[in-house]
């Protein structure tokens, strides 16, 4: 019998108020790996009860910031003491690759590093007065008990860049994992209480969306709600937060374009299209899936792609030689093979893939695939696939393809090849996605902002600027004069 794992509240795991498990799958060997409590109202109850007193208790609240950010290091060392663990279970766990997740597990120490040095450089200002009697400053303090509800696809990684900033500057949390990928996020809380954090101030409740996400979003001892995931999702949790006057950092969906000009390289062009959209099987949010070339060097990207998303090796991501896992669950793999018929029926031309590769394993494996002769028009070019789907097109001109990659209801990121300053310049500032890049794709830091544009989202992630969406601003006015208050409505000459 698979082992079972309780919810994560109060620093204990504790077993689920129904009494029920659900089991998590390896997408690869579609072979059972774990139960995981079965949250619901209740579970979400208890977990913000208890998020509620750690914001309240001195042993958080009254912790310096220096103190917190401590507290952040050292979370970070036992997660990069632990990489390996980690970066097993979660290949078990969602299909990617065993040497990506090592790869993301190396990283993912310096989020936390990093905010705990920003933990004590959240600071307000002074204000200039009317009168040097009276003294206006400004504070930014810690907002309450956060709820974060994170994706499948990079468990560990998207939890930190929210759990970090939010406890830098001392929030108190309840996250909820996707129900396909709980293990890990569980085990970082068993980090966290290792690391020193007291009881309640990190709580996870496994479960489904429906049921315990939903709890979560609606509770009213929540104060903010940081999600990652759908963008149909994202709106229907923007507007449960908007009912309530809660803020929300929402990172949603892309259909994000990988523009290649005429003058690009286009054998590094050609590998940043593959990794732009076949790494991790496709699914990232931030997947380039339209990939617009230039005429002149259509012909030839298009032959390069091609060539190499034939020869990606796919098959068990626990294998060092593995390119390419399988999707992460069932539900996933029918979803592209949909879209990709759907594309072949809207008029599109496979050039490659399509279909389940010859893979010894029973898992949810699909082949890297490239369509051409579609357009902006097609469906299999407006909506997101999330999976190892490249939709290839060519254009004549700098200002056509602009118009191109900006008409989608999508704004996350974009790709730009050129050796040509000036249109770099150009198309970064043109171009409606909230991370542009240049010569390069999937390049990241927490050090750098990321925002999405239209429906890709509201709020900032990473950066400086994050700690701004787990703060709120006071306004201070103190009257230092002594003497006696003036009476309103006796007229002063």
């Amino acid at each position: 019998m698979p082992e079972q794992f309780g919810h994560f509240i109060n620093g204990a795991s504790v077993a689920p108020s129904s009494g029920e498990y659900f089991t998590s799958t390896n997408p690869a060997t579609l072979e059972p790996l774990y139960e995981a409590a079965r949250g619901n109202a209740a579970d979400v109850e208890s977990a913000a009860q208890a998020a509620q007193a750690a914001f309240e208790n001195p042993a958080w609240r009254n912790l310096s910031a220096t103190k917190r950010g401590h507290l952040l290091r050292r979370l970070g060392d036992l997660v990069g003491e632990n990489a390996e663990e980690l970066a097993r279970l979660e290949s078990l766990d969602n299909g990617k690759l065993l040497r990506e997740m090592r790869g993301q597990l190396a990283s993912v120490p310096e989020y936390y590093y990093y905010y705990a040095g920003l933990a004590d450089k959240v600071q307000g200002s002074q204000i200039p007065a009317n009168s040097p009697l009276i003294l206006n400053y400004t504070q930014r303090e810690a907002l309450g008990v956060v709820g974060a509800i994170t994706p499948w696809n990079s468990p560990l990684t998207l939890t930190t860049s929210k759990l970090a900033p939010a406890l830098a500057a001392g929030n108190t949390l309840v996250i909820k994992p996707s129900e396909y990928t709980s293990r890990t996020v569980l085990r970082l809380a068993e980090l966290a209480t290792e690391a020193g954090f007291p009881d309640g101030v990190i709580n996870v409740v496994t479960g489904f969306g429906a049921e315990a996400g939903a709890a979560l979003v609606e509770h009213p001892a929540i104060a903010k709600i940081s999600f990652t995931g759908s963008t149909a999702t994202g709106s229907s949790i923007a507007a449960s937060a908007a009912a309530r006057f809660i803020g929300c950092t929402l990172e949603l969906g892309g259909k994000s374009p990988n523009i290649v000009f005429g003058d690009a390289n286009v054998s590094n062009a050609a590998m940043g299209v593959v990794a732009g959209i076949f790494a991790a099987a496709g699914q990232t949010c931030i997947a380039g899936s339209r990939v617009f070339a230039h005429r002149s060097v259509y012909d030839e990207l298009l032959e390069k792609v091609a060539q190499r998303a034939q020869s990606i090796v796919i098959g068990d991501p626990l294998d060092e030689a593995t390119e390419l896992g399988p999707l992460a669950f069932a539900a996933q793999h029918q979803k592209v093979s949909s879209y990709v018929d759907l594309g072949l029926s809207e008029g599109a031309n496979l050039v490659t893939g399509g279909g389940r590769p010859p893979v010894d394993l029973p898992g949810y494996f699909y082949e890297p695939t490239v369509l051409t002769d579609v357009d902006n028009s097609m469906r299999v070019v407006r909506e997101e696939i999330f999976g190892p789907v490249a939709a290839i097109m060519p254009f004549d001109t700098e200002d056509e393809v602009l118009a191109l990659a900006n008409d989608t209801n999508y704004g996350l990121a974009a790709g730009v090849w050129t050796n040509n300053l000036a249109r770099a310049h150009r198309m970064a500032s043109r171009l409606e996605a909230g991370t542009i890049w240049v010569n390069t794709y999937r390049a990241m830091s927490p050090m750098s902002p990321r925002q999405g544009f239209k429906s890709s989202g509201v709020g900032i992630e990473h950066g400086l600027e994050s700690m701004n969406e787990y703060t709120r601003l006071k306004s201070v006015w103190i009257n230092t004069d002594e003497g006696p208050v003036s009476d309103p409505f006796v007229m002063r000459g």
